[in-house]
């Protein structure tokens, strides 16, 4: 971890929670060692630091292009582990460094939907093939997390819950021997085990399923 983003990490992490009240929901279920893939819906501007701040271990982000343009933020979002991806297609220079950063040892954070969708259920959106192909071809585990908020709009001041779920090992999709090599099915799948997390939860977050469906 960057000195910045450490610095940040420890000595604002508590500000940013009490900015966004957030509640944090399955702690435990994150891994304390290897690489894994985080993977959450994605609400607002916000998540990123939402999920930095939540997040035990180090996390690296892809952010567009276009802020590595400009000069002063370039070396913020840099400090914070980000890195470019190129938006309107395929990115396959950015996809083989994520595929490679994972295959290091790092953690990395991805949003399936590809882009925000603020104010809408996350269960009815789009879900992107890239994590699919990301995760077959890293053999990592996927960590499931569920930002949501009253209205699905993050805001200051209003609550914020981040619920983590139990990782999905790599064996498990392995075992859809018709789809372990379908990119879309395996996002799906992956997408769907986030839409069937709590976002407020009464009981044992270890009652939730281990498995994701299997089709």
């Amino acid at each position: 971890m960057s000195a910045f983003s450490g610095f940040v990490k420890k000595f604002l992490g508590g500000l940013v929670r009490k900015l966004y009240r957030i509640n944090v929901i399955g702690a435990e279920n994150e891994p304390e060692n290897g690489p894994f893939i985080v993977c959450s819906n994605h609400l607002s501007n916000h998540d990123v630091v939402i999920l930095f701040v939540t997040m035990k271990r180090r996390m690296r982000f892809l952010a567009k292009a276009e802020l590595f343009k400009i000069p002063i933020l370039s070396q913020v979002v840099k400090a914070f582990g980000a890195y470019p991806i190129k938006r309107g297609g395929a990115d396959v220079s950015a996809l083989k460094k994520t595929i490679s950063l994972l295959k290091d040892g790092e953690v990395i954070c991805y949003f399936p939907q590809g882009h925000r969708f603020p104010g809408v259920d996350p269960c009815g959106t789009p879900v992107q093939p890239g994590v699919g192909l990301v995760t077959r071809k890293s053999e990592v585990p996927v960590l499931p997390v569920l930002i949501s908020t009253k209205t699905n709009k993050v805001k200051m001041f209003r609550k914020t819950t981040v619920t983590i779920g139990k990782p999905i090992n790599f064996s498990e999709f392995g075992e859809m021997e018709n789809n372990k090599n379908d990119y879309s099915h395996i996002s799906n799948v992956i997408f769907g085990r986030i839409c069937s997390l709590p976002s407020s939860y009464q009981g044992d977050i270890n009652s939730l399923p281990d498995s994701p469906e299997k089709k």
